[in-house]
């Protein structure tokens, strides 16, 4: 049997999304078609809003609805602490520890020349805007670290120290709860060179 137009069509939307392969697409488009049309609905209605109304924080290049996002323009936040992060999911894990009280940078991705991503399209020109007209005293640079992270963190870090400005790397290594056994070699040597006096 083959589907209607329009349901080879939402299965086909759905597939943009990621981590969803064709079975789940249909397994989706079937549930919302058959048991969930008024969420169907809301989720159409959403996502349309948000297409439509959420923009960049021309400060931060974080998602927003506004100019500013609520962080920005918050006065409550240090704005002589600048966390680089590479995503709005990486922003949002920061913000839920409540630990971090600076302000941010949201790359919108790392570094990849095999990918045709270079500075320009990290909007790495409004962070130096950023770090020649604020009073940013420290820089910590929060990509991941993945062979990308680690090279849009040194290229980052390059710009930073070219104007004397303090440049600090999270942490990595052994997590809270993890046994020694378990993990890889390069995540232990990471945690035995980063080591602090106890």
């Amino acid at each position: 049997m083959t589907d209607s137009p329009a349901i080879e069509a939402l299965k086909q939307a759905l597939r943009r999304l990621p981590g969803v392969g064709p079975k789940s697409a249909q397994r989706m488009a079937l549930h919302l078609l058959e048991r969930d049309r008024q969420g169907a609905m809301e989720i159409a209605d959403s996502l349309k809003y948000a297409v439509e109304h959420v923009g960049h924080c021309q400060r931060c290049n974080n998602f927003c609805e506004n100019e500013l996002c609520h962080i920005c323009a918050s006065p409550k936040r240090d704005p002589s602490l600048l966390c680089i992060v590479e995503s709005p999911a990486d922003y949002a894990s920061f913000e839920q520890t409540g630990a971090y009280k600076g302000l941010y940078f949201v790359l919108m991705g790392r570094l990849s020349p095999l990918d045709g991503i270079g500075p320009d399209e990290l909007g790495l020109g409004r962070l130096e805007k950023i770090l020649d007209e604020e009073q940013v005293r420290e820089v910590i640079l929060a990509t991941n670290s993945t062979v990308e992270g680690e090279a849009t963190a040194h290229y980052i870090g390059e710009l930073v120290r070219a104007r004397d400005i303090l440049v600090t790397r999270i942490a990595h290594g052994v997590p809270v709860g993890g046994e020694l056994e378990y993990l890889d070699r390069n995540t232990l040597a990471r945690a035995f060179a980063g080591r602090t006096e106890a």
